[in-house]
């Protein structure tokens, strides 16, 4: 039958599947039986209960030929790998940083450089900080505080760079009282926090123009550069006859450094760094390093993922891959545009935002809405995905705005194809249909820090009575 002249036209894949693996849907009765298990947090599901799996993009990536194969080059000594030097010299190219600390993936990585620049008092600034972010930043006993532009905040806005930093508000910072209490600037590509979104190469320009004034070291979270390059060439003006290597050495050129998860732009399932200028600096992360996670040549990963993670740097530059990457994420957003499905404008480079207040309009906040739609959609159609805002940011701070109330739907790298975006789809808008029917949730079981991982909920049958958004019982320790 041909195509409806409307429909949405899916990207074509740019890669043959050479292997599969298997998947299948439980019925809704498992699913149920599942939910029940889990406390209703997702996280504490097992794979086999999950049919499609959207809760994150991090490590989820199917890797290449290339990559397996060099997989089996892995040169596994202690000290001095072969495989080590690759991977160097491999980052060192792609982003002109001289010193490379290898982690066992990018929380390392901010735990080994925050542990080092910042501590009780201090105030570390950043477009919007992530989960795992804002906890190192607290750990140390500093202040995160969130300098996106207004427009990051409004889930309309087809603004081209919701991720841009608030330059009014960077420069007050520094030039005030507070000024001297901010060890670094942090900057996250794209804006995982705030939908996916870039952050434009003239806004960086400007941050690291103010930074350096006030001789404030600036760093990159960049785990997600390669498409935050990509929307660059294709949203800013002058930048589209520019490779997105080009862009991004530029953006790597602005900065002092950088904490990377390669378990997204690098399309591998483990592994991650930290990237600096500063020799002093490099040699005390090292130290560090040893005591946590291993040897400057290997850093808490075997050998052969370090082999892994230098091409993988290499193929997610290859815009092909990069033009059907975002493609998969604009397809399915204009699936659930036709339905008139509420998520944050414009679609990211990394997944679909729901927008949780105009979905489920009838729940209050305090009946936890958000989880509860996560928890809908599983139970629908057995898709997996993960509450982005006052669960997972409790205790935000005051002084920055409040977290947006989104379910995060992340699509994994060369992992779906199209009919299983098309039953995403068709999963989210048969939640859709039937939203006023949707109940609440309350919070039973919630550890002290980062508590969207573990914590337990329960559904609030009845619906108008609200459950508190914290744990009725004691918390785990």
């Amino acid at each position: 039958m041909a195509r409806e002249p409307s429909a949405p036209e899916a990207p074509v894949e740019p890669y043959r599947i050479k292997v599969v693996e298997a998947i299948a849907l439980p019925s809704r009765a498992e699913r149920e039986r599942a939910l029940e298990r889990a406390g209703y947090n997702l996280f504490n599901l097992l794979s086999e209960e999950v049919y499609i799996d959207l809760l994150t993009d991090s490590g989820t990536s199917a890797m290449s030929d290339r990559q397996w194969a060099g997989m089996m080059v892995g040169d596994e000594a202690y000290a001095g790998s072969r495989n080590f030097v690759h991977f160097e010299s491999t980052v060192r190219e792609i982003t002109g940083y001289p010193h490379i600390v290898p982690t066992h993936q990018g929380r390392a990585a901010e735990h080994l450089l925050l542990s080092q620049l910042a501590g009780p008092g201090d105030i570390v600034p950043n477009n919007m900080h992530f989960d795992t972010t804002r906890a190192h930043v607290m750990r140390v006993g500093a202040k995160p505080v969130d300098l996106a532009i207004p427009e990051a905040y409004d889930t309309t806005s087809r603004h081209p760079f919701k991720g841009n930093v608030n330059i009014a508000k960077l420069a007050a910072l520094l030039d005030g009282p507070t000024g001297r209490h901010v060890p670094l600037v942090l900057v996250t590509v794209t804006n995982n926090t705030g939908g996916g979104q870039p952050v434009a190469l003239g806004n960086l320009r400007e941050v690291s123009k103010i930074c350096h004034a006030h001789r404030v070291p600036l760093y990159l979270d960049m785990c997600r550069w390669a498409e935050n390059a990509f929307f660059v060439r294709s949203r800013e003006s002058g930048q589209g006859r520019r490779s997105v290597r080009e862009i991004g050495r530029e953006i790597f050129d602005l900065t002092d450094g950088a904490t990377m998860s390669a378990k997204k732009d690098g399309l591998v399932n483990i592994g991650g760094f930290v990237a600096t200028r500063d020799p002093g600096l490099a040699a005390r992360l090292k130290e560090q390093l040893i005591v946590y996670e291993g040897f400057p040549t290997y850093g808490g990963l075997a050998r052969r993922d370090l082999e892994a993670i230098s091409i993988g740097f290499r193929e997610a530059t290859d815009e092909r891959y990069l033009a059907h990457r975002i493609g998969q994420v604009r397809f399915l957003a204009e699936l659930l545009d036709d339905q008139g499905v509420p998520f944050l404008h414009p679609p990211g480079g990394h997944g679909i935002y729901l927008d949780v207040p105009r979905f489920l309009p009838h729940l209050p906040a305090e009946q936890l809405p958000g989880q509860a739609l996560v928890v809908e959609l599983y139970r629908e159609g057995g898709v997996r995905t993960v509450e982005v805002g006052a669960i997972m940011f409790e205790g935000s701070d005051p002084d920055s705005p409040p977290p947006l109330e989104l379910v995060r739907m992340a699509i994994p790298r060369r992992v779906y194809t199209e009919s299983h975006l098309r039953y995403v789809a068709e999963v989210v808008g048969r939640v859709w249909e039937r939203r006023a029917s949707i109940h609440g949730m309350r919070m039973v079981e919630a550890p002290e820090h980062l508590r969207h991982f573990t914590a337990r909920f329960a559904p609030l049958a009845d619906g108008p009575t609200a459950g508190p958004v914290r744990p009725t019982i004691p918390r785990a320790h």
